[in-house]
């Protein structure tokens, strides 16, 4: 039973394409461990987000550029476990993590966690979970970046300029999505899969 629950299913194994949606142990599993570790890359980025801001503030809606990190894991685990709910699963944990480990930001990065990995969905959804290559890993990004760009922009920029504020933040924060969820994502993906460690994926035994 538990080789079974670590094992590559047989619809993985006959067509990495075709999308599953039953979970493995495994699936959970790993699921699970790239939301606790991004949670502590949140914390840690937390602590320097201020930092790297501050000579950004020359013109403000730049800091979005810095935003990207916190769309990692709902990419990451898209483009990992395949499965539909992974990315919402991967970044709630995070950002739930992130809170345990003293995030600054209070339990509203909960909600945060779940739209961000609710937007990362959305572009695996586009794809039907059929492709995880360049282009949907870019497509996962993007709409990962347009959500989180939406609920600040209406929960803490409503009051600001459209074009002079929150078009600029929107749009900074999709590039830095594209760059850190997307590119470098799916480069941690591959680097992760030359090791091995998704021997149980088809994201470990396919180029994704």
């Amino acid at each position: 039973m538990a080789e079974q629950a670590v094992s590559p299913s047989s619809a993985d194994a006959s067509d990495p394409g075709r999308p599953t949606v039953r979970w493995r142990t495994v699936d959970i599993v790993v699921t699970a461990v790239l939301g606790v570790a991004f949670g502590v890359v949140f914390w840690a980025w937390n602590l320097v987000f201020g930092v790297l801001a501050e000579p950004l503030s020359f013109f403000p809606p730049l800091s979005a550029v810095l935003n990207g990190v916190y769309l990692m894991p709902g990419v990451v685990a898209g483009l990992v476990v395949r499965k539909p709910g992974a990315s919402i699963f991967a970044s709630t944990l995070a950002a739930a993590v992130s809170i345990l480990l003293g995030s600054p930001y209070g339990l509203i990065i909960v909600w945060y966690g779940l739209a961000q990995g609710a937007g990362a969905e959305l572009g695996f959804l586009l794809t039907r979970y059929r492709s995880f290559g360049w282009g949907t890993a870019v497509l996962a990004a993007v709409t990962a970046g347009l959500s989180t760009s939406i609920l600040d922009n209406t929960l803490y920029y409503s009051s600001l300029s459209f074009w002079g504020y929150k078009v600029p933040y929107t749009v900074f924060t999709v590039i830095s999505s594209v760059l850190l969820a997307g590119v470098v994502g799916l480069l941690l993906v591959r680097a992760l899969s030359r090791t091995g460690a998704l021997s149980a994926f088809a994201a470990g035994r396919t180029r994704v």
